[in-house]
């Protein structure tokens, strides 16, 4: 299903991303392959949606104001409401739980004024209420892991 390339580049840069003006050219040297072989690869992985994106992943509160956020939001309307946040650059982490607040989301703005606005922008975009879930205590999750590509 996945190509040696695309196999390479789901599991070896989960992490440890190439911090430089040309990441891509990086993974490409290291791999053997072109540049633009990479773009291509990483272009249909995410055209297929076994990734959403590429990007940092900020501890909260280290750079500007986060948030978690829950919403509860009618099934019929789960899909459509996911797409409205999801297209916010601050938005990180949208994700679909089992609860009555189905639909959780992390807001990153670089101060507590753009945070509200934001969220005051999200609650008329969907016409939905949302839920502030301040940060009381701070949790690493590695959110990497392996895929076994032999099955």
């Amino acid at each position: 299903m996945f190509s040696p390339l695309q196999q390479h580049l789901l599991n070896d840069y989960q992490q440890d991303f190439p911090l430089s003006p040309r990441p891509y050219q990086d993974i490409a040297n290291t791999l053997g392959v072109s540049e633009q072989s990479v773009l291509d690869a990483f272009k249909r992985l995410s055209d297929q949606q076994f990734i959403m994106r590429i990007g940092a992943i900020i501890a909260p509160n280290k750079m500007g104001v986060s948030a978690l956020m829950a919403m509860a939001v009618p099934v019929e309307r789960l899909q459509h409401v996911a797409a409205i946040i999801s297209q916010y650059p601050e938005v990180n982490h949208n994700y679909e739980r089992d609860n009555r607040f189905n639909l959780w989301f992390v807001l990153i703005t670089e101060d507590a004024d753009k945070l509200q606005q934001l969220i005051n922008e999200i609650e008329l975009k969907t016409a939905l209420k949302t839920l502030y879930l301040p940060l009381l205590s701070d949790y690493f999750i590695n959110l990497g892991f392996e895929l076994d590509f032999n099955d």
